[in-house]
């Protein structure tokens, strides 16, 4: 789950972007008016905290601890297949010096079968843990950026902008701070989606 904080990196990327245009060319639009093709200089702008969405975002806390769960449950299954093989191989090795050499061959390509068996066991569970946690990252991605979209069509924000120790957001003043009031409407979004109601507020589900 190391990741799920450097999703958010990509989350209005973009945006950066154009709050430097916005800083650099406002000089050559200061005197532009509404009718003007210049950038509006009333262009609203916010900011999430992404650390605390995260941490207090219900629909993560929930699918981390399955994810955490499964996790550990396909390690447990991996260690008794090892442990298993481990036994087999100790069994051999007391009872080498009774075998004929047929008997020792085929047994030696028996366990070394098997154990190519088990690395590749291992490999299809890495993988399969790996594609569940990317998975829930890009469904993360999802609900939050579709969330901010329809929050910031009824707010009237034109830029949303993350902040967090890896970001290029230096400061942000209080009052730009979104991340109270979007996570209460993440929460409240997931909480209608898992009592099957309809919420306008949710944007994220079913889509």
């Amino acid at each position: 789950m190391k990741n799920l904080p450097i999703i958010l990196n990509i989350i209005l990327l973009v945006a950066v972007g154009v709050l430097f245009f916005l800083h650099f060319s406002g000089s050559k639009h200061e005197t532009s008016t509404s009718g003007s093709t210049g950038v509006p200089s009333d262009v609203k702008i916010a900011y999430i905290n992404s650390d605390s969405v995260l941490k207090h975002y219900s629909y993560l806390d929930v699918n981390r601890k399955t994810l955490e769960q499964k996790t550990q449950k396909l390690e447990q299954e991996f260690r008794n297949r090892a442990q298993g093989l481990q036994n087999e191989i100790a069994n051999y090795q007391r009872s080498a010096n009774n075998l004929t050499l047929t008997q020792a061959k085929a047994l030696e390509e028996d366990l070394g079968k098997k154990q190519q068996n088990l690395q590749l066991y291992q490999q299809s569970l890495g993988q399969q843990l790996a594609d569940d946690e990317a998975k829930l990252n890009k469904d993360l991605y999802d609900r939050i950026t579709k969330f901010l979209k329809t929050y910031s069509e009824e707010k009237g924000f034109e830029i949303v902008l993350k902040v967090d120790p890896t970001s290029d957001v230096l400061f942000g003043g209080k009052s730009l701070d979104i991340t109270e009031d979007v996570t209460k409407g993440l929460n409240e979004a997931y909480d209608a989606e898992k009592g099957g109601v309809n919420s306008p507020a949710d944007s994220t589900a079913k889509k």
